[in-house]
């Protein structure tokens, strides 16, 4: 028997179709189709998986003189995790509530500033009701954001403790019970159009965020200066909360159903575009401390909007993110076809 039909055999015997096969393998389905036609054969680094997935001796698949199959005892059947229904329609409930509590957590981080921020500018506005020090202000407005981020951070652990007994979706193998991929389809469907909706809206939200921050920089009012950053901080906000409270429950369907995102070969992209994400806003972060003190004394550290515009880096950070993740998506769609091509 050759490679080809012993391939055929083991998928059908495990209940996989091609499409399943290939994501397991890393492939596309038309390679899977190939090997099973005896078009081409895989690479003695496929083979090894092949023989790993099915729990079959290499010898057995290469070999065409050994008709029977020959077990290794190392099968990934038997390493694979299987999610009940219950457990589910648990994880799904747990993600749905969590969304609200991050979507807080998110909306609370990027307000933070804003008590900083306000007391910066009453104070270099001279407001009458604000009778105190330049460095009493800084340090009760460094002490509210402090407040304020903590709570965000507790709404976080919060999560993280819910989501603790569910992290083997991302870091093992698992495997469906059946009906539970019947089940989480048919959420995903009715969940589509309030997914979209989220998103148009969260991105319509942010597009139109930096208008507030043009109208302030047209104006020498230092204080509707700080009113208007206050105003894009706020609605950036807001659009976030619809980013997230659609991008979790979507996220969990995905993890379960192993798409978008969480399928085998998307996992690997996310390696990537977490090292570019994680060096652009380090990036950004070291600009902005040059700017800062480069340009300016420790000592004489001004809240003046016109002695210090250092913050501008955030503004034009978030206005080319946009930029780099294209990038990203262009740079990973070449891999793609490079591979097949290879393949």
């Amino acid at each position: 028997m050759i490679l080809a039909d012993k391939i055929i055999n083991l998928r059908k015997k495990s209940g996989m179709s091609q499409e399943e096969l290939a994501e397991k393998m890393n492939v596309s389905r038309q390679a899977v189709s190939k090997w099973e036609s005896a078009q081409s054969i895989p690479e003695l680094e496929k083979i090894l998986q092949l023989g790993r997935i099915f729990g079959v001796t290499t010898d057995y698949l290469l070999k065409d003189e050994i008709e029977l199959e020959e077990f290794s005892g190392e099968g990934e059947s038997d390493k694979v995790r299987v999610v009940t229904l219950a457990e589910a329609n648990e994880f799904l409930e747990q993600r749905k509530e969590s969304s609200v509590k991050i979507a807080i957590g998110t909306f609370l981080c990027i307000l933070s500033v804003i008590p900083m921020l306000f007391l910066g500018v009453l104070y270099e506005a001279k407001a009458d009701f604000l009778p105190m020090s330049e460095n009493f202000a800084m340090a009760l407005g460094l002490i509210l954001v402090f407040i304020i981020v903590a709570g965000a951070v507790c709404l976080f652990l919060v999560c993280g403790f819910k989501n603790a007994p569910f992290e083997f979706l991302e870091k093992e193998p698992f495997e469906t019970e059946y009906g539970v991929r019947g089940m989480v389809k048919e959420k995903q469907k009715e969940y589509r159009d309030t997914y979209v909706r989220f998103n148009i809206i969260g991105t319509c939200i942010c597009i139109l965020s930096p208008i507030a921050l043009f109208v302030g920089a047209f104006s020498e009012n230092e204080l509707f200066m700080g009113v208007m950053l206050s105003v894009m901080l706020l609605t950036a906000g807001i659009g976030a909360v619809f980013f997230i409270l659609a991008g979790v429950r979507n996220e969990s369907m995905q993890k379960l159903l192993k798409e978008g995102e969480y399928s085998e070969k998307a996992k690997k992209r996310n390696g990537f575009r977490g090292a570019v994400y994680t060096i652009y806003w380090m990036l950004a972060t070291v600009i902005y401390f040059v700017l800062l003190f480069g340009l300016n004394d420790w000592h004489s550290l001004s809240w003046n909007w016109n002695d210090n515009r250092s913050w501008v880096v955030w503004v034009i950070a978030a206005l080319l993110f946009p930029v780099v993740i294209t990038i990203c998506g262009l740079i990973e769609k070449k891999t793609d076809d490079n591979g097949e091509s290879k393949k």
